[in-house]
């Protein structure tokens, strides 16, 4: 299993993204065929993960009764207190993300989400003309 941290804390080691008020984990993992990654979420906490490679069981239930995704496809957890992810037969790789709640209207399209139509539409653009930062 592979785990770049981007912001937040995986077994002591701090992804270099600080001092986010949503007070967000950011990971990019990878799990070979048949792994398993399991990550805490703070209650309370928001938490999606973006699958882009592979297929695995997303989970946030001790039943072992999680579903499983393949790419591309955005998982949006309920409140709990962990995720766990399997890899079927293939590998999967995926962002996890997790955060504070900031009460504000979410607009989600692929792997972009924002507050408005409006937004996604302009970061669109911006992808098609080379200008997306």
């Amino acid at each position: 299993m592979k785990i770049r941290v981007i912001a937040g804390a995986v077994d002591g080691v701090r992804g270099p993204v600080t001092e986010i008020a949503a007070d967000p984990t950011y990971l990019d993992v990878s799990i070979p065929p048949h792994g398993s990654f399991h990550q805490p979420i703070e209650r309370g906490h928001s938490a999606f993960a973006y699958v882009f490679e592979g297929e695995g069981t997303f989970d946030i239930t001790h039943q072992g009764d999680g579903k499983t995704v393949s790419h591309p496809k955005l998982v949006v957890f309920d409140d709990g207190d962990y995720v766990r992810v399997r890899a079927t037969k293939q590998p999967v790789r995926f962002l996890l993300v997790s955060g504070k709640p900031l009460y504000e209207p979410v607009v989600r399209y692929g792997p972009f989400v924002m507050n408005t139509r409006e937004e996604i539409e302009q970061a669109l653009r911006d992808l098609r003309n080379g200008t997306f930062v």
